[in-house]
This record gives C-alpha cells, structure tokens and sequence, in this order.
C-alpha cells in the first residue's frame, strides 16, 4: 500500500472511532463517557474476533460448554480453584476464546507470562480469567509509590508482574466474581506458580538467576475508575492501592482491520531499532511499529496519545514490598491468603448476599454468549 493511501485510510479510521484529528493530535470529545470508550474500542475488538475466528469458530460449540448456565449454579455450592494455561492446549483456546468478550482488546502480554482459568470445581465451569505478564518498565506512579530509584528498580523490577487480564464472565460475574478473580490474583497459589516456574531462571539481558519470588502486580482498569478493584479488602487489609493515572498513550486505536497494512509498510520501509542485541533483530512491539509508520508518513508521533486515561493500581503481596522492591529488605514476608481462605471471605462478604438480592444470573443461558452461531 502507498503512503498516501494508507494515511488517508489511518485518519479516516480514527475519525470513524470517534477521534477529533488535527495535524499535530488527536483528540477525544471532552465529554466522552465510559459507554463512549467502550465504543472506541469496538472496532479493535471486532478486528480481533475476526482473526481468531479461523481457528476458533469451529471450537466454538466445544468451549462454550464450559460456560456455565445460570439456572445451574448454586451459590451455595461454587468452589474456585486455579488451572494453570499451558501452550497449544484446551485451557489455551478456552482463555483465548473468553478474552474474546472483553469490552477493550486483550493483549497477549510481554516476556514472562502466567495464565490460569478460574473454574468452579463443584459445577465444572469456568468462573473467569487471570493473565500475567511482564511490567512495563517506566510507569511513573508506581515507581513513586515504591520509591525506588533507577538503579533499584532496574535490578528488582523482575518481582513485579502486571496482570493484563483479569475478569469474570458470566453468569458468575452477575454475583460479582470480578472481584474474586482479582482477589485470587494475589493468592499464594499464584506466587507459587510464579515461582515453579521462573525460579532459578536466568534473565536474558543481565544473566542473573532469579530467585522465584513475587513481591507485587499491577494492573490498570479498562474503563477509568474500577468499580472492583475500588476498596477490594481481605479482611481489614486493603489489596488494590490506587496509585495514579497513565498518561493515554497505546496503539489500540490502530489496532483495526489497518494494522495488517501498517504492519507491511513498516517492514518494508523502516528498520527496528530494538536496544538490545539480545533481544532480536525485529520490531520490538506494536508501539514501535504504528510510531515508526506515522513517522514515515509525515503524521505525529503524538497520535499515539489516546486520551484513555487508565487508573493504576497496585498489589502488594507481602508486609514489606516496598522495602523489598527497594532492596533494603532482602527478606520478603509474604502475605498468607490461600484461594480457599479468599473465596470463603468473598462468599460471605459479596457472593451470598449478591445472589439472595439480584436474581439476573439465573437468566444467562450460554448461547447468548456464543460470538459466531
């Protein structure tokens, strides 16, 4: 595709999204709601569906089973336990197929990644999702919440994961297991996991073993404020420490039916600039690949400013973290809350009381919820 073609096609689909373009930004309305957001990633996600839909329609039938119907649930009787997702796997097309929902476009996550299935044991279905993968490096309201400085966190960023996706779908989500999947997010199950699997691994770039310890996990909210990360307790303690705001930069808006295109030009006309030999000779993510192709058609790289300003928050998993994350503390005590003591506190805090009050999840029946029939 030729440059003008392809810019005028980029702007013309940032229009169509909703964005005010200018020569130098773009904008989004000043009044814009959180229905209107997630308008604004419809076209992102419908591109998603789509691509998946080659080698997930013709499963659709056989992962739609584990999704429960409302009128089979008992309150009384759900039992969440953790199912770890491995590679080329049922549980791998089941958590792709789930993500598929969401409202905003999932990400696959970056370096190191852990992914489980929350099923309920009990009915045999699956409660929801919980996604793991590497931080970003700079993300300047957590680094102050932390406190450290650059060579501290260079040398401990590696105990921090961010959680990309966490979620319930329904009917559970109907009894407010949103807040069960992030609460079970900082189980010990979860640490355990982490550290079966990246224990005494060696990082690629600085050739250090790392020890398998998970200190803490960020994560951000998909539309503004978040109504379930918001005062999520264990007991008296508070789990989701709001932080701050990101800034709204990404790429999502240009990860339409036009990123296929975007893509191509990139490769044929620009060189990656990745920073590390170590870490190949390609593109280093999706960021780079839109900046570079807005650069080369004369289009600011501000474009890449959504406006979606996200709420971070931050998860302690341990009494110290941060005198840990700092390196002061070598010792990390770590927070004893098992998915079996979690869930039981939810149950009586939020599930049971949800269910006797709002009957909604006894209507969801599956094939409503079936994206190709």
């Amino acid at each position: 595709m030729e440059k003008t073609e392809l810019k005028k096609l980029i702007i013309a689909s940032l229009e169509e999204q909703g964005f005010i373009v200018s020569n130098d930004r773009i904008e989004l309305p000043s009044d814009i709601e959180k229905s209107k957001i997630r308008e604004l990633h419809e076209i992102a996600v419908n591109h998603k569906r789509d691509s998946a839909s080659i080698n997930l329609k013709k499963k659709e039938n056989e992962l739609i089973r584990y999704f429960a119907k409302g009128s089979e649930i008992n309150p009384e009787k759900v039992k969440p336990c953790l199912v770890t997702v491995t590679s080329n796997s049922i549980e791998g097309l089941l958590f792709r197929y789930a993500s598929l929902h969401w409202s905003i476009p999932v990400s696959s996550g970056y370096g190191r990644r852990l992914r489980f299935l929350v099923m309920d044991s009990y009915h045999g279905k699956l409660i929801g999702l919980i996604g793991l993968g590497d931080p970003v490096y700079s993300l300047k309201a957590r680094d102050t919440w932390i406190g450290w400085d650059e060579d501290q966190k260079r040398q401990r960023l590696s105990y921090v994961m961010d959680a990309f996706v966490l979620g319930a779908v329904p009917p559970y989500s109907y009894l407010l297991c949103g807040k069960l999947v992030a609460m079970l997010a900082a189980s010990n199950e979860v640490r355990e996991a982490f550290r079966a699997k990246y224990g005494s691994r060696q990082s690629l770039i600085q050739k250090k073993l790392h020890d398998g310890r998970l200190a803490m996990i960020t994560t951000t909210s998909a539309l503004g404020r978040s109504s379930i990360y918001n005062r999520l307790k264990y007991k008296d303690r508070l789990l989701y420490h709001k932080v701050g705001f990101t800034k709204g930069y990404g790429e999502f808006h240009f990860s339409s039916g036009l990123y296929k295109e975007i893509y191509e030009f990139v490769n044929r006309t620009c060189k990656p600039t990745s920073k590390h030999h170590l870490w190949g000779s390609g593109f280093r993510n999706r960021r780079e690949i839109v900046g570079k192709c807005l650069k080369a058609l004369g289009l600011s790289n501000d474009w890449l400013n959504h406006g979606v300003k996200r709420e971070i928050y931050v998860v302690p998993l341990a009494e110290n973290t941060r005198n840990f994350l700092q390196g002061y503390d070598k010792i990390l005590v770590e927070f004893d809350q098992s998915v079996d003591d979690l869930f039981t506190f939810f149950r009586e805090r939020w599930m049971l009381p949800r269910a006797a009050r709002d009957k909604r999840y006894l209507d969801f029946d599956p094939e409503s919820y079936m994206l190709w029939k």
